[in-house]
């Protein structure tokens, strides 16, 4: 593969980064019965980062499976802008189907809830179509400790990124691989491997709640410097019990 595509030489960070993500695959048992798994990739950082991971992860310590990537494209996303030649480069180097399909979601009407709605209806949809009821998704801790906290101070819910959840309506089980991976890790592994330029490009985004409580985070890190790991921690604690105990 062209270097000046992506870089796919493992580094001392990457073999961290795997061992990390298959502790998070073992713990919630995030691959059990699973043969055919689909990425959610929307060419971010943290999606190819994803897909990295899994690939090398393929057949060594789990049981081989068939994967395959699904981008989701658009005139705007919460994900990258990436040209799709540049994904379909990475995918064909590693051997994994790419899957694309088209949002139709206009600056006019872009809302993150019905974007993020439509998004994961294709997403399903496509994973449906080869035969892929799992897929994927680049959530890490950091995304997961925004959602607990947002959902603390929003709703009077605790509750952030399960790490394996069913999606009864859908017939699909959605798994976050990247659950206990630090996003300063993912951005530093990006960096190595060769596509850190690639950034989010939604004019929503930049002004949303989550963005917010990203910053109010930040500013609860300069006196409690675990904050994130912590409400984390937490999250996934009380999660996995509320499973346990419905």
């Amino acid at each position: 593969m062209n270097k000046h595509i992506a870089n796919i030489e493992w580094t001392k960070l990457g073999k961290r980064l795997e061992s990390t993500c298959r502790r998070a695959l073992f713990d919630f048992k995030m691959l059990e019965h699973v043969d055919k798994l689909a990425v959610a990739l929307s060419g971010g950082k943290d999606s190819l980062t994803l897909l990295f991971l899994l690939h090398a992860i393929n057949g060594r310590g789990f049981p081989r499976m068939e994967l395959s990537a699904i981008h989701v494209d658009g005139e705007f996303s919460c994900g990258a802008g990436v040209n799709q030649e540049y994904l379909g480069a990475i995918c064909n180097a590693l051997n994994i189907p790419f899957i694309t399909r088209h949002s139709t979601q206009k600056l006019s009407e872009l809302e993150c809830y019905s974007c993020s709605r439509e998004r994961r209806r294709l997403l399903f949809s496509a994973a449906k179509e080869v035969g892929a009821t799992t897929i994927a998704f680049g959530h890490h801790r950091d995304d997961h400790a925004q959602t607990v906290l947002m959902n603390l101070l929003h709703k009077a819910e605790f509750a952030g990124h399960l790490p394996k959840i069913h999606m009864h309506e859908y017939g699909i089980t959605i798994i976050r691989p990247l659950i206990y991976i630090v996003e300063q890790d993912i951005r530093t592994f990006a960096q190595q491997q060769g596509f850190a330029r690639v950034l989010c490009r939604c004019p929503v985004g930049q002004n949303s709640m989550r963005k917010q409580v990203d910053t109010l985070l930040d500013e609860l890190s300069i006196n409690f410097p675990n904050a994130r790991e912590n409400i984390s921690k937490a999250g996934l604690i009380y999660g996995s019990q509320k499973a346990a105990n419905p």
